[in-house]
């Protein structure tokens, strides 16, 4: 039995996952959906004599027995390359019929899923999430999502600090002038900075809290492993992933309030991995800003390996 690893070529998170199972003696078949049609061949069967997809995925050097999957490692599938002759509506459809084709097909795989695609874009559906954090019992900023100028002025101005976070919505930024996406960082914004552009769109806006440290918290399977994050630089204080180079990280426990929400927010969702982001206050608040289903974890480096054996051991069935 193999676990499958579904991601890009060039994915060094999942290459601390692949090596640990390496090294541990199991099957690993790493595989991009993105190859499909390309160079990726799938043949799959399904009857009402049998319940589930049986046939195989033929890549350039090896081939994957559907019935043979053991457990799939979701995380970061290229966009699915076809044919150079398909332009316009054509590839837009060859596309979609790729997704629900080839996408329908894995995704209908009866294994552990770490996570489902399906549980990822709920989760990862932001006021979804923060809706759900409060029901849970967790604390989040003053939060508003408006196309309103006047509004997100108004809120601002009755912030005790006057200041707000703005935040996209999305994690892929608008496109600039080569048509490749840009990184939109969190910015600091005033009332009298909105301007009317503020109507083009959704925008997002949160109480800005003056932070004592951030909290990388990542759960495996119920399993919490928790890093404070200080920053040096003034452009790290607003947006930590502006300069890695400033921080410095701090194994840390976790609130018994924090944890007991956590684990419900993450059963809500159906999640097995999650990596979250709190802001603390010099009061010790925790701040719940952002849930990411298929989050980063290596960049944290006292915790990346027992994070990549918490994985292995969820992926090969490991109590």
């Amino acid at each position: 039995m193999t676990v499958l690893v579904l991601t890009g070529p060039k994915d060094a998170t999942a290459d601390l996952v692949i090596a640990e199972l390496n090294d541990r003696g199991v099957p690993v078949h790493r595989l991009d959906p993105g190859d499909f049609p390309k160079s990726l061949i799938a043949t799959a069967r399904i009857s009402s004599q049998r319940g589930s997809w049986d046939g195989r995925l033929r890549g350039e050097h090896r081939d994957l027995d559907l019935g043979h999957v053991r457990s799939v490692y979701y995380r970061r599938p290229s966009e699915y390359r076809l044919h150079p002759d398909l332009s316009g509506p054509d590839a837009e459809w060859a596309a979609a019929e790729a997704r629900v084709g080839l996408g329908g097909v894995l995704a209908a795989l009866e294994c552990t899923w770490l996570n489902h695609p399906r549980r990822n874009a709920a989760a990862g559906v932001k006021p979804v999430a923060l809706a759900t954090a409060v029901r849970c019992g967790l604390t989040i900023p003053e939060t508003l999502i408006t196309n309103d100028p006047a509004e997100a002025r108004a809120f601002i101005s009755k912030l005790p600090s006057q200041v707000a976070a703005y935040k996209a919505l999305g994690t892929r930024g608008p496109s600039g002038v080569d048509g490749e996406p840009y990184a939109l960082w969190t910015t600091k914004v005033r009332a009298n900075e909105i301007t009317d552009q503020v109507n083009l769109t959704a925008h997002q806006f949160q109480e800005w809290i003056p932070k004592a440290y951030e909290i990388r918290l990542t759960v495996v399977a119920g399993q919490m492993f928790a890093a404070k994050i200080h920053s040096t630089s003034d452009a790290a204080q607003v947006d930590i992933r502006t300069d890695y180079d400033s921080h410095t990280y701090e194994p840390c426990d976790v609130p018994r309030s924090v944890t007991s929400g956590v684990r419900e927010l993450l059963g809500t969702f159906g999640l097995r991995y999650a990596a979250l982001d709190f802001l603390v206050n010099q009061q010790g608040t925790w701040h719940l800003v952002d849930v990411n289903p298929n989050g980063q974890w290596g960049f944290i480096p006292e915790l990346r390996a027992p994070i990549t054996r918490a994985l292995a051991d969820l992926l090969e069935g490991t109590p």
